[in-house]
């Protein structure tokens, strides 16, 4: 009976698994994504860096400068996009069966996993950015 319910359920098995493979890869790009973003910023950004730290800016104060300005194009990326969820969830509804278009657990843990991505990604060049010699920055042109 064991092997009959495990056949039963093999193909839904395979599709949910490869629905959490696309989903891993996305999460992946979008990370890598975000960090190839910030490290080109705070590289263009090296002589301005340079002189804040040079006119005593703190460890604490860069870092979160640039990860602020890496989350704020997430930020209004959200902003946008969470209704427009919500709008094509309702005019999806006749589609799927079961499906509650504006679950709010979902979407909330949605936009958590997208902050937390975007905010892992940045703090690496964040904290790069944070340890900058001033002198060194003030010379790279």
């Amino acid at each position: 009976m064991d092997d009959v319910l495990s056949d039963s359920v093999a193909q839904r098995r395979f599709q949910m698994n490869l629905i959490l493979l696309f989903a891993a890869a996305a999460v992946l790009l979008t990370g890598l994504g975000v960090y190839g973003v910030v490290s080109y910023a705070v590289l263009q950004r090296t002589n301005e860096i340079g002189v804040r730290v040079a006119l005593g800016a703190t460890y604490s104060s860069v870092l979160r400068m640039v990860v602020f300005d890496a989350l704020r194009p997430v930020v209004i990326g959200l902003g946008i996009g969470l209704p427009l969820a919500v709008t094509l969830g309702f005019w999806m509804r006749s589609v799927l069966f079961g499906v509650v278009p504006h679950d709010t657990a979902t979407l909330a843990a949605a936009c958590f996993a997208i902050v937390l991505v975007a905010t892992l990604a940045a703090y690496i060049p964040a904290r790069r950015a944070s340890r900058i010699d001033p002198m060194a920055a003030l010379n790279c042109q």
